[in-house]
């Protein structure tokens, strides 16, 4: 709030004294200290699907709210300046590249019975080992020498090994997921042949590895071939249209595997909607993302 003074004319006294003080330090070629520039306010994007179906999860508006920021506030009321507009995401290709990668892992296995149970081996990671394991993964750089800038944001990480494995680093399912992010066995082997690792899919860090090396093939693999080589894993680029990003392709692939997402001469699929729409509501809103 403004005070205001007691008497007239000390005000006045004080004005004049103030606009002498300005006048002779602009005549001086400075600028008055301690002046506020203008502060920028901006509003942050929000991620949440709108084409919600019935039964699937979608962010709720406390978790919609938390993707904006704040405007901030000066002293004296300032004029707001727009955002620079960011660098646009392409438009998915409606006839996609040719992939540059030539050789692909193995298509996954046919769901398993639904009366089937899965089984446990060895202990299961604390959750700060899992969190530690998550968090070190997604800080890695996996494609250092043809896309540097492909990065496994850590709740996309999160969030999907919540959906396939609630953290726990010790299930073994029907279909033959393994760990933490349900890596196929034949999986881990064709991505320790391409990238030249020997990642053990049954230790919690390596599980970890191996899940995001999957994610950021397909990033690389997808973007390549539908998105002009973008590999922003950005909710913010998503449209109400699933297939509008890449972010939602990659977490479609990780799912139902590339073949049944990127296809040659076809355009971009999202063939599981509701993994895509769950995994990205846990990305705001999965407890997970606390630990």
């Amino acid at each position: 709030m403004v005070r205001r003074t007691e008497r007239l004319g000390a005000a006045v006294l004080a004005g004049l004294l103030l606009a002498s003080v300005l006048v002779g330090c602009a005549a001086k070629g400075e600028s008055p200290s301690g002046v506020a520039a203008p502060v920028a306010i901006t509003d942050g994007p929000t991620d949440a699907p709108s084409d919600e179906v019935d039964g699937e999860p979608s962010p709720s508006v406390s978790a919609v709210e938390s993707m904006g920021s704040a405007p901030s506030r000066s002293a004296t009321p300032k004029p707001k300046t727009r955002k620079k507009p960011t660098r646009a995401a392409p438009k998915p290709r409606a006839v996609p590249k040719p992939p540059t990668e030539t050789e692909v892992p193995p298509a996954p296995p046919k769901p398993a019975p639904s009366s089937c149970k899965p089984t446990y081996k060895g202990s299961q990671a604390s959750r700060s080992e899992v969190k530690a394991a998550l968090t070190d993964a997604a800080s890695r750089t996996y494609w250092p020498s043809s896309a540097p800038d492909i990065k496994i944001p850590l709740n996309l990480l999160k969030a999907t090994a919540w959906q396939e494995s609630g953290w726990q680093s010790n299930i073994y399912a029907c279909d033959g997921g393994v760990g933490l992010l349900q890596v196929m066995p034949d999986t881990a082997t064709w991505m320790n042949q391409r990238f030249e690792k020997s990642y053990k899919i049954d230790a919690y860090q390596d599980n970890a590895y191996l899940g995001a090396t999957y994610l950021a093939w397909a990033t690389k693999y997808i973007g390549d071939m539908y998105f002009e080589s973008d590999f922003r894993l950005d909710p913010a680029l998503c449209t109400s249209e699933l297939n509008s990003c890449l972010l939602n392709a990659v977490i479609a692939a990780y799912n139902f595997g590339h073949g049944a997402v990127a296809q040659e001469g076809k355009p971009l699929t999202i063939p599981n909607p509701s993994y895509v729409r769950n995994v990205r509501a846990l990305m705001n809103e999965c407890v997970c993302l606390s630990y």
